[in-house]
């Protein structure tokens, strides 16, 4: 893009956690079952030029309680901590319908919710029919999803699409039937939202696929797109890695916040 393009700020924002996980359940072949490897629950914000544009949803303390998950605070919460109001943003980019992203939609009145044609027609097809295939998904979040749609408030993507200058989501499938990460300009160069294209670092740089997947190749394609998108291996930010909040300078006053738009700071 031309130097005067514009270039947006991005907060990653912890909002829950998993300590006790073994390496067994973060990949398909695993080199050590038993080893200990936390996982952590991410929301995030785009800002600039006069847009602010929230990247999935987070989960609810019920939805935590039944998964065995610990919710450190409210997705809407963790907004609030860095400037954000969520009844006020008007756009919400759905990476995919898993239960870790796409619930408490009704915390966002105002928003329009961009999502892949892929995702929705996987959500509620025939793939639904196979127990292993719905797990990481939670039925009043798909059931949301579908009245904002009845409701004329959910925008669809067949692919590539643009959301803003210097914003574009890509479809990468793999973990779910269409998962799509985001693309966006920085002052650092272009940076990649992989949401759970790689769910920990260690996912693509080693080529050890995450075991919840519906196409392995899909998934290992998505690590491709990925690095072709992005400015280079620091510029893909996972999904769920704890490492993010130690490369990555700290957003003041935020709570478990930092900005992956800057240069990483350590790790």
């Amino acid at each position: 893009m031309p130097k005067d393009s514009p270039q947006y700020e991005i907060l990653a924002l912890r909002y829950a956690t998993m300590q006790k996980r073994s390496a067994a359940e973060n990949f398909l072949f695993p080199d050590d079952h038993a080893a200990n490897m936390p996982m952590d629950y991410f929301v995030w914000v785009i800002r600039g030029c006069g847009r602010v544009i929230v990247v999935d949803t987070g989960f609810t303390e019920p939805v935590a309680v039944a998964r065995g998950r610990t919710l450190l605070r409210h997705p809407v919460a963790a907004l609030e901590s860095v400037g954000v109001t969520a009844a006020d943003v008007s756009d919400v980019i759905l990476t995919h319908l898993h239960y870790d992203h796409a619930g408490c939609l009704d915390a966002f009145p105002s928003a329009k919710f961009h999502l892949q044609d892929q995702e929705m027609h996987f959500a509620t097809g025939r793939c639904m029919c196979h127990a292993v295939l719905r797990a990481p998904l939670e039925l009043e979040d798909v059931l949301d999803a579908v009245r904002h749609v009845y409701a004329g408030r959910v925008v669809f993507h067949d692919g590539t699409a643009a959301i803003a200058p210097g914003i574009s989501v890509h479809l990468v499938g793999g973990h779910s039937g269409g998962l799509q990460i985001v693309r966006i300009h920085t002052a650092r160069g272009w940076v990649v939202l992989a949401s759970d294209a790689t769910h920990y670092w260690e996912n693509i740089q080693r080529r050890k696929p995450f075991p919840i997947v519906v196409d392995v190749m899909q998934m290992a394609e998505g690590w491709r797109i990925c690095e072709e998108l992005a400015d280079g291996p620091d510029h893909i930010i996972p999904g769920h890695d704890p490492l993010v909040l130690t490369r990555f300078p700290a957003e003041p006053g935020g709570i478990d916040a930092v900005r992956v738009d800057l240069r990483p700071v350590g790790g």
